[in-house]
């Protein structure tokens, strides 16, 4: 094995072994008493069987998919399709499972003060983050090694990641929005109720949901996104350089953004900062900070010149620029956030138009910061004279935009370990003042939610563009001509393609939110006494609704995205096809960043009047905020965050089926010949 793969591996192996030791650092805390370890049993309980439930229905849709990649393309592509799918499984499995078990000791430390709640909060966040890097490094090391370095088998890895992140994301999404939805609504804005009280028959739902979506599906989410970055970067690398210096860097690269994540993690857990926001950023500085001073030593050592450096410090840069552009149109402490608070003293409806129009206006920055990193990276790595090589810089940017994944997941999956804890808290009854520590901490996590999905969708938008050129690449496409009608088909299929996906997942959390309100009045009308506190809710019912609803809605939008560009390229081309990858792309980034930080926003303006302003809570204006949260919920946790995979999927799709594509491609095409 080459030296380089080793310390690639190597640095995988040492991300799940510090993962290994947050894991048991965690578990020695204490989970408090009675009443709180019985509310955690309830979450971990419920979150562990979606994932059972959900993995049953995964595997037979691996085995079909498998089937046909050996059949249609080989046999090497299906098995690292297999192996893509089971680490993307196991990097969800391992951060949700201590997750589960990270909330309730957050909450219990919660009673001592901030510091030692955010330091296990963030400590179940880095296993999280870590098991992502350290599975996702180690399957491609391992791939790589076993298949004699052949790219092409490689795509498979990516393939699978992709198909279960999809899935995840938009199950774990229905399920969480769902649960949430119909807690808000009914236990909220009818029953007068506060949030994540335990007369509530959802509340358990709503807590497991945060697992199941926040945690399980972020994890997978951002499991397909760094492996395809790095596929990206190797595709391109490969097809460029003669000799394996386009494969040695983006690897050895990823080696060090893991060991600077570790650093981070550290400097972030043990910082003495008194604001949450600043103790995490000072993990995620501290990580990119390394990453550049190496990608320098790196690139010179590789190439022999920093061109490679400016590829990777563009994409490093404008992904910490989007994230702080999110933070701004997403937290309390900017402009945004309040417009929208003020415009809830009016009423629901201009709570939600103003909503809106934060999200619309939030696509303006990052997509012109997307668009710096995109032409500093092809043109510094020589693209006015070699197309290719200028493709391949993009595709280093977005190893570099993703180079520090694991700090970025550990800062994300800290949220929902915190709103948990907030949850326990108030189940459980204790101090007010341990629930203002949580408040406190899962405010902050709503922004730090909000800018890794700026960062997952940078990075998309960065990685689907390398995808792609590696697809041009295989189908012997050199370039898109939009004057080409078949060409134009495929760019208008591409761009509704996302608005499709967008409705089919927000309808099915429609859907399954109302199932959940009609159990929840249920229970409030035919339960003796649960109002006043007497009568025991059934919480496992609305677990039970959740988890339906949410394999049943996942189908559709999953094997849609799979289906469709295969479909296209058969019937109509692979010019065809190359079209509704840029359309899918330019519609699909747009909506992600406008959904996901419209509903950031109304999000942290709810949480912005709870804080006593506008009247505070209970208040008309909150009343307001609430309908606004609940219109954002599946925007910023089903359909926005969805909407990354999709693109990248729909490319990657592209990419491992080009061979067939080139073959058999056109066949409507070729009857009207």
């Amino acid at each position: 094995m080459d030296a380089y793969l080793i310390y690639t591996v190597l640095a995988g192996l040492l991300a799940l072994i510090f993962a290994f030791v947050l894991s048991s650092s965690i578990t020695k805390e204490s989970p408090g008493d009675g009443r709180m370890a019985e509310i955690a049993g309830y979450i971990h309980d419920g979150s562990m069987a979606f994932l059972k439930t959900e993995y049953k229905y995964l595997t037979i849709f691996v085995v079909i998919v498998a089937a046909v990649l050996g059949f249609l393309v080989s046999w090497q592509t299906a098995i690292c399709f297999i192996f893509g799918a089971v680490f993307s499984i196991f990097a969800g499995y391992f951060g949700m499972n201590v997750a589960t078990k990270a909330n309730v000791r957050t909450a219990e430390a919660a009673k001592h003060g901030q510091s030692k709640a955010l330091k296990i909060a963030f400590s179940g966040g880095a296993v999280m983050g870590l098991s992502v890097v350290g599975l996702g490094i180690v399957g491609l090391g391992v791939a790589y090694y076993v298949f004699g370095g052949n790219i092409d088998f490689i795509t498979g890895f990516g393939l699978g990641a992709s198909s279960i992140a999809l899935f995840a994301r938009v199950g774990g999404g229905i399920y969480t929005k769902a649960a949430d939805v119909g807690a808000d609504l009914v236990g909220k804005v009818e029953a007068g109720i506060p949030e994540d009280d335990p007369r509530n028959p959802a509340v358990i739902a709503d807590n497991v949901g945060d697992n199941v979506g926040d945690v399980a599906g972020m994890g997978a989410d951002l499991f397909e996104s760094y492996v395809g970055s790095i596929i990206s970067a190797l595709t391109l690398g490969a097809a460029v350089f003669a000799n394996k210096e386009g494969i040695v860097y983006p690897l050895l690269l990823s080696a060090i953004g893991i060991i600077a994540s570790i650093i981070g993690v550290m400097f972030a857990r043990n910082s003495k900062a008194e604001n949450p926001q600043k103790a995490l950023n000072s993990g995620t500085y501290i990580g990119g900070v390394i990453v550049i001073i190496a990608a320098a030593v790196l690139s010179n050592m590789v190439f022999g010149n920093l061109k490679a450096f400016f590829a990777i410090a563009a994409g490093l840069v404008v992904g910490m620029a989007i994230g702080k552009i999110t933070e701004m149109y997403t937290s309390d402490e900017y402009a945004s956030v309040k417009k929208i608070a003020n415009q809830s003293e009016t009423g629901p409806a201009t709570t939600v138009i103003s909503g809106l129009a934060v999200g619309m206006y939030s696509t303006l920055w990052p997509i012109v910061l997307i668009c710096v990193g995109v032409l500093i990276s092809f043109f510094v790595m020589g693209g006015a004279q070699d197309t290719m090589m200028g493709l391949y810089g993009i595709a280093l940017s977005a190893v570099g935009m993703l180079s520090t994944t694991g700090l970025t997941v550990a800062v994300d999956a800290y949220g929902p370990i915190a709103d948990n804890a907030g949850g326990i808290a108030e189940m459980a009854g204790l101090p007010k003042e341990v629930r203002e520590v949580t408040d406190k901490l899962d405010s902050v996590g709503n922004t730090t939610a909000a800018i890794g999905k700026g960062f997952a969708i940078g990075s998309a938008a960065l990685t689907a563009l390398g995808l792609f050129a590696s697809y041009a690449h295989a189908v012997e496409i050199t370039t898109i001509d939009l004057l080409n009608p078949i060409t134009l088909v495929g760019v208008f299929i591409g761009g509704m393609l996302p608005f499709l996906f967008g409705a089919l997942t927000m309808e099915s959390v429609g859907k399954a939110a109302n199932e959940m309100i009609e159990e929840v009045r249920r229970q409030f009308k035919e339960i003796p006494g649960i109002m006043e506190g007497k009568g025991q809710p059934d919480y496992k019912k609305c677990v039970d609704i959740s988890t339906a609803a949410a394999i049943r809605e996942m189908v559709i939008p999953g094997i849609l995205a799979i289906v469709v560009p295969i479909a296209i390229g058969l019937l109509l081309g692979k010019e065809a096809l190359g079209g509704l990858i840029g359309g899918s792309v330019t519609t699909g980034v747009l909506l992600a960043i406008f959904m996901s930080n419209a509903g950031g926003a109304w999000d942290n303006a709810k949480k912005y009047i709870e804080g006593g302003t506008h009247g505070g809570k209970g208040s008309y204006a909150h009343k307001a905020a609430v309908v606004g949260d609940t219109v954002g919920d599946p925007f910023k946790d089903t359909s926005g965050p969805s909407m990354n995979i999709l693109i990248k999927l729909m490319t990657i799709v592209s990419l491992v089926f080009a061979p067939v594509i080139l073959q058999y491609g056109g066949i409507l095409l070729n009857m009207f010949k």
